[in-house]
């Protein structure tokens, strides 16, 4: 006999989950024991905001679902943000918490609301476990968080329930699912006789095929080919964007757009592999003519109608690839060179050359830092500028929230992803603003001994709302603020910090917190309204 807590436990360590965040609460102290107990260790957040977004950190280095440990009321209600996130931004994830035992519920009012129904618009499924149904319901979450689209699944477990005894299960786990690719027929025999004719092919990639573990077919697709690849922010480095074929991300810049999108328009045959618009702004609905030649593959049916295509197929992306590809030789020509001239005017307009501003730090830290850095991003101006301008040479190398695009997020991220991988060189990129909503994690480094960068863009504003308030012709409105003297912060709370105000002192500071065991918070100023004509 095992106890409901206990084979909940062991199907999450079974899944290859090996940490948990939260904040501890009597209703999920049995959870909580039970984790630790089969090695899953449990780490001690300040907000669960930012504990599901460490549990996203870790998950984008071993695959396996985030663990989010919420306790009753407001534990949960403060988490509903990172869950909506992560049914958002395809994050599997397993959010944990407790309630009173139904023969309460009716009567003890402290502290209680329908966990449940809070859950069921922001997840993929969310359940009360049940006495006698917990190994099937375990079971079940794992299976609905990682399959399609991943997503998150919310398991509320009674208190009685926690720590009573189970049956022996009935059932054993699902096998997982089999590969779904094409059959052999009309779309197939199409779509490989559209890519043998085709003068001026494009991929179009997206998150779908990082979730699939797919990236390596289609960086081999593209270059065998010579087709130029478009990624969204969330799919950036699946050809290292050093190389020629990758024209780098998309989603969010109306500068990028103002390239990529004719050359989209241009394209004869466009391939989406795994692309999911969620990610991507206004611009990108039916970005191509109605009689394009579009072949789109994706994990799950198109019903967000951001576009249409003229060949869908749902299921296994990297292998319907292989299928379309089966006796096609013949490479991209674009006889005009447009591709090469796209990357290089996209290149030309980040303003990496400046003296000294946003684009300027985000030079100097490409330079200063290792080439597989793993770069977080928050929500903001300067996230734009990133995903444009920071280069990825392997897949989930940019980490941010692309989707909801909730802001307090490259902090936790990049403190999960560094947990997770200690040896991996990881910098967060915040502005002022985002850093003060969760400054308290800023602790939970210190805590923890790990080495985490964080270059803060220091301009006393919400600067992407400010340059829309100026684009809109309304007054400035409660987007600016006053100074924090973020170094001495930084030291009362156990790190360091440095004010940057050239690319000299932010070079000397970037290696100077390479060589730490704590946070260092690098301060760049670079003023007002410095992100005009950059994003």
């Amino acid at each position: 006999m095992s106890t409901a807590v206990q084979i909940i436990a062991q199907r999450l360590y079974d899944a290859g989950c090996r940490y948990a965040f939260g904040i501890p609460g009597g209703e999920v102290l049995a959870i909580m024991e039970a984790l630790d107990d089969v090695g899953i260790s449990v780490v001690l957040t300040k907000h669960e905001n930012c504990a599901g977004f460490m549990a996203e950190g870790v998950h984008h280095h071993d695959g396996a679902p985030a663990i989010l440990v919420a306790t009753i009321g407001p534990g949960i209600a403060n988490a509903a943000n990172v869950i909506a996130n992560a049914l958002q931004d395809r994050v599997p994830m397993i959010a944990l918490t407790g309630c009173v035992p139904a023969t309460q519920a009716h009567t003890y009012t402290h502290q209680v609301f329908d966990h449940v129904k809070l859950a069921e618009p922001i997840t993929k499924a969310a359940f009360r476990v049940e006495q006698g149904a917990v190994s099937v319901i375990a079971d079940k979450a794992v299976a609905i968080a990682t399959e399609g689209r991943p997503g998150p699944v919310l398991l509320d477990v009674p208190i009685d329930v926690q720590t009573a005894d189970q049956p022996i299960a009935t059932t054993t786990n699902r096998a997982p699912l089999s590969a779904m690719v094409p059959a052999d027929g009309v779309d197939l025999t199409a779509a490989r006789n559209w890519l043998t004719g085709a003068k001026r092919p494009l991929v179009i990639a997206g998150i779908d095929v990082l979730n699939q573990q797919g990236q390596a077919t289609v960086a081999a697709f593209c270059k065998a080919l010579s087709i130029p690849l478009i990624t969204s922010y969330k799919a950036k480095g699946i050809i290292p964007e050093d190389q020629p074929l990758s024209l780098g991300g998309a989603g969010l810049s109306p500068k990028a757009d103002k390239h990529l999108l004719p050359l989209v328009q241009a394209s004869d045959l466009i391939i989406l592999a795994g692309y999911d618009p969620i990610e991507m702004r206004t611009g990108w609905q039916n970005p191509w003519q109605s009689d394009t030649r579009v072949i789109d593959i994706s994990a799950v049916s198109n019903t967000h109608y951001m576009h249409q295509a003229s060949i869908n197929f749902t299921g296994d992306v990297a292998a319907t690839l292989d299928l379309i590809r089966e006796g096609v030789t013949t490479g991209s020509t674009w006889s005009d060179g447009e591709p090469a001239q796209t990357r290089e005017a996209l290149r030309a307009g980040h303003g990496l050359d400046e003296e000294w501003g946003p684009s300027a730090v985000v030079d100097e830290c490409r330079k200063g830092f290792p080439s597989d850095t793993i770069a977080t991003a928050d929500s903001g101006a300067h996230r734009i500028l990133i995903s444009q301008a920071w280069d990825c040479y392997e897949p989930r190398g940019l980490l941010q929230s692309s989707a909801l695009c909730t802001m307090g997020c490259a902090v936790p991220l990049a403190m999960g992803r560094k947990l997770a991988e200690p040896t991996r060189p990881v910098v967060a990129f915040v502005g002022d603003a985002g850093l003060e909503m969760f400054l308290g994690e800023l602790a939970t480094i210190r805590d923890l001994k790990i080495s985490v960068p964080i270059v803060v863009f220091v301009d006393g504003s919400l600067a992407l709302i400010e340059l829309k308030q100026r684009g809109m012709q309304l007054p400035n409105l409660a987007v600016d603020f006053g100074e924090t003297d973020f170094p001495q912060l930084a030291k009362a709370m156990g790190g360091e910090g440095a004010w940057c105000r050239d690319r000299e002192s932010l070079s000397r500071e970037v290696k100077a917190a390479q060589g730490r065991d704590t946070f260092t918070l690098l301060c760049a100023v670079i003023g007002a309204r410095a992100y005009d004509g950059r994003i």
